[in-house]
Formats: structure tokens, C-alpha cells, sequence
């Protein structure tokens, strides 16, 4: 298998994991997760373009700003199936429904949603849907927001240790120093499309990621699929509310 046929497949990969988008057969070997986080960045490009024509079509028919957003957080959730909205869901279930950390974990594999995370859940795309209404965004901002969000995934993917011995945040552990390379260029490339806030939505996403990583690290020891899915949703929310403060 050619070196750009590999990296091909590994987008591919990539876009199965992290949206309900179909993408055909992969070669076999299939590449590992590991050797696909880079490209989870990319998986945004789609996720951030379905969003933005919901809105600019909602806006279009004169349905006005908030429910061209809610529409918006909607198609995105819908692209994802849920993926990251189910990651904060049971991070918030497990970070405050247990008292150690293996109890943590074991709500957090639960398929059940609890009050925390139903709670975490209204707030967060309230709020999401409201920075996106006062912002009035465009194509770039929605893709920006998708891309960046997904960089903060992968940063804390192979900075934080696994807290389990299975899972996706298990898995795509391995040491790879062009992943950190990759990623931050395509961090670099998002903020570059955000312009003037472009710098103060990337120290936004930077502390939001830290701070999950942070609490993580405290809660459970680590990271995990569902941390990552919660580092996605808050680090995208965080972009939006910088963004709509400059608006």
C-alpha cells in the first residue's frame, strides 16, 4: 500500500470513528486508531460544513438566528451520532456520581443517562446554541470551530495516559511526535480562518481542554473515549462564547 493511500485510509478511519458519515471499504490492513488520530482534525471538515448549511438555510427561509442554531447544534449531533454529547453526558454521570475512580469509570461505561449528565447536556448546547445565534457565523467559523475542537481531542489523547486498559483512549495511544506536528498545523490553519479573534479562541480552547484534561486527571486518572468526546463539546462551546464576545 502506497504512503498516500494509507494516509487516505487513515482519514477514512478517522471519519468512521468520529461521524455516521458512510465511507466505503478500507484497505486491508486497516489502520490502527492510533495511526489515525491524526487525521480526527479533518473529520471536523464535514461535521462543520453540515452545520453551516443548516443554519444558512434556516436563515434563509427567515427562521431567524436562534432557531437556525439549535438547527445547526442539531445537524451536527446528528453527523456524529451523538458521539461527543454522549461523552459529556457520561463524564458528568461519572466525574460527580461516584466517590472513587473505579466507580467513576464503571458509571461512565454505563449506557444509561443520569441527572448530572442530563444537566451537563441542557446547559452546554444552551449555551452553544446561543454563542452561535449571536455570532451570525460563516462557513469559515463553523469548519474553524469543528477542526480546532477536534485538534484539542487529539492533544489530550496523547498527552493524558489511558485511565483504562481498554477503549478508544487506550487504543490510540502511541508515540507519534508527527501527530502533535500535524495536529498543531491544523490547529494553526483553523485560527488562521477565524482572523482577528482567531488567537484569543485558540487560548479559549486551550484552557477548556486543559481544564477537562485537568479535572480528568484528578476524577479517574486519565483519559478515555467519553473525556475526549467532553474535550470536543466544551472545547467547541468555549470557541463559540469567545467568538460571540467579539461579535
Amino acid at each position: 500500500m502506497t504512503g498516500l493511500r494509507r494516509r487516505f485510509n487513515e482519514v477514512r478511519i478517522a471519519c468512521m470513528l468520529l461521524t455516521r458519515l458512510p465511507m466505503g471499504t478500507v484497505d486491508s490492513p486497516a489502520p490502527s486508531l492510533a495511526d489515525a488520530r491524526w487525521a480526527y482534525p479533518l473529520a471536523g471538515l464535514p461535521v462543520g460544513i453540515a452545520a453551516w448549511l443548516a443554519f444558512s438555510g434556516a436563515t434563509w427561509v427567515g427562521l431567524g438566528p436562534q432557531i437556525a442554531a439549535w438547527l445547526a447544534v442539531a445537524t451536527g449531533a446528528l453527523i456524529t451520532g451523538g458521539l461527543h454529547h454522549d461523552g459529556l453526558a457520561d463524564v458528568a454521570d461519572g466525574f460527580w456520581g461516584g466517590h472513587t475512580p473505579e466507580r467513576r469509570l464503571e458509571i461512565m461505561r454505563d449506557s444509561r443517562v443520569g441527572s448530572y449528565g442530563v444537566i451537563a447536556l441542557i446547559v452546554v448546547l444552551a449555551v452553544l446554541a446561543q454563542a452561535i445565534a449571536m455570532v451570525s457565523p460563516t462557513l469559515q467559523a463553523f469548519i474553524a470551530v469543528a477542526v480546532l475542537s477536534r485538534c484539542a481531542m487529539v492533544l489530550v489523547l496523547i498527552v493524558m495516559p489511558p485511565a483504562r486498559k481498554d477503549g478508544l483512549g487506550h487504543a490510540a495511544q502511541r508515540d507519534a511526535q508527527w501527530h502533535i506536528i500535524v495536529t498543531l498545523i491544523f490547529g494553526a490553519g483553523a485560527v488562521t480562518l477565524l482572523g482577528l479573534p482567531g488567537v484569543a479562541n485558540a487560548v479559549a480552547a486551550s484552557a477548556a481542554a486543559t481544564l477537562v484534561g485537568v479535572v480528568a486527571l484528578r476524577k479517574i486518572g486519565g483519559q478515555t473515549g467519553d473525556v475526549l468526546g467532553a474535550t470536543q463539546l466544551l472545547t467547541a462551546t468555549a470557541i463559540w462564547i469567545t467568538l460571540a464576545a467579539f461579535a
